[in-house]
């Protein structure tokens, strides 16, 4: 497929000739259309390139106001999304940028996710991340891969939801222009929080979803509310038909997440201490540990993603994901009698990015949550 209709290429067939047509979006070209990029003659590089005019750098970015959408894309032809860059110089938190995209035409947006959280930073700092869908690199540049198809159209927007601050965002949105084939299923990622957890329950990334596709990965962060290991709880994936248990259950956060044994480097190491180890890999990683100062910051947060992109979680017609939040009692008193072992179900505050590709049209998301219960502080 991805041969002759000029959607992703991989190194072998990058010398396939297409008739596919490469465009891209930016506050220089905030159509796309072929010939208009560097026209501008105003912008937020108007001041500083004032002595040398239009094709200098006249409009690099966009200022969107507080509490204000702007319409970052809107496209009208067949073609896929293939690769987006953002970049913000403000102290507007990543949380109160949200990112939503609208394939053909759909009120419902596929897409509605805090723009740090799609990228992998959803703790609001840099975080280094060296994925194959996703990228951010110094100084906190957020890049993406994925491959988004659409038949129609494509409408991307961002809502800055901070009430008094504005927004400076860079952006730049390469696609192409080309025939989709019809079994090419469209783009999906939701945003979840739940703060706490209740006790004894669960926190759901995923709920309500209705059509045929591939689930193709989960972003996590995870804010610890007590002392000791953290991560027990299994992740499980309810496919199609499946009543009280699932198709697919996990045998604990870290093994989910392609790590395992607490994340502990002294386990792996023999003679190192423990200590919780970062890491960021092609499929999955850890690329960001908040660790306790004495101070101010008083818990670890963890900040994780896992790609299904070799082993993508298929279903038919619905899909539910939920993850546990489970501990230790006493964990580290027990003195290797394994009787005195007692799981601890905790009350964590736990967020999560679904990534999906599924059939239209899209049903509709929960509600985001007041810009208040979304924060990190």
């Amino acid at each position: 497929m991805t041969q002759f209709n000029g959607l992703g290429m991989s190194m072998a067939t990058l010398s396939k000739l297409s008739k596919a047509k490469s465009r891209s979006i930016s506050a220089e070209n905030f159509t796309g259309e072929a010939g208009k990029g560097g026209m501008a003659t105003e912008g937020t590089g108007a001041m500083p390139g004032r002595d040398l005019g239009q094709g200098w750098k006249m409009s690099p970015s966009i200022e969107i106001a507080p509490k204000e959408t702007f319409v970052l894309a809107d496209i009208k032809t067949c073609g896929a999304i293939q690769q987006m860059w953002f970049a913000s110089l403000d102290d507007v938190k990543l949380r109160d940028l949200i990112i939503r995209i609208y394939w053909d035409g759909q009120e419902n947006p596929s897409v509605e996710v805090p723009l740090g959280d799609f990228f992998c930073c959803g703790l609001n700092n840099y975080t280094h991340v060296d994925s194959l869908p996703v990228s951010v690199n110094p100084g906190r540049a957020l890049n993406c891969f994925w491959e988004m198809p659409y038949q129609q159209s494509a409408r991307i927007t961002l809502e800055n939801r901070d009430p008094l601050q504005k927004a400076t965002v860079y952006y730049q949105i390469n696609y192409t222009e080309t025939e989709v084939p019809d079994d090419c299923a469209y783009f999906h990622a939701q945003f979840r929080r739940t703060n706490p957890v209740p006790y004894k329950g669960l926190h759901t990334l995923l709920d309500g979803i209705e059509g045929q596709g591939q689930y193709v990965g989960t972003y996590m962060t995870w804010g610890v509310n007590n002392n000791g290991w953290w991560g027990e709880g299994e992740i499980k994936f309810f496919i199609d038909d499946d009543g009280e248990f699932p198709t697919i259950c996990g045998t604990g956060t870290e093994d989910y997440f392609l790590g395992s044994h607490n994340y502990d480097i002294g386990v792996a190491i023999k003679g190192r201490e423990s200590a919780y180890s970062t890491y960021s890999t092609a499929y999955a990683g850890v690329p960001e540990v908040q660790r306790p100062d004495g101070v101010y910051k008083s818990q670890h947060r963890f900040g994780m993603y896992r790609w299904h992109i070799p082993d993508p979680i298929r279903f038919e017609k619905s899909l539910k994901v939920n993850i546990q939040a489970l501990g230790w009692r006493d964990f580290g008193n027990w003195g290797g009698d394994v009787t005195q072992r007692k799981y601890l179900p905790l009350q964590d505050d736990v967020s999560s990015v679904s990534f999906w590709y599924q059939t239209l049209p899209t049903v509709k998301f929960p509600e985001l949550l007041h810009r208040d219960l979304m924060e990190i502080n």
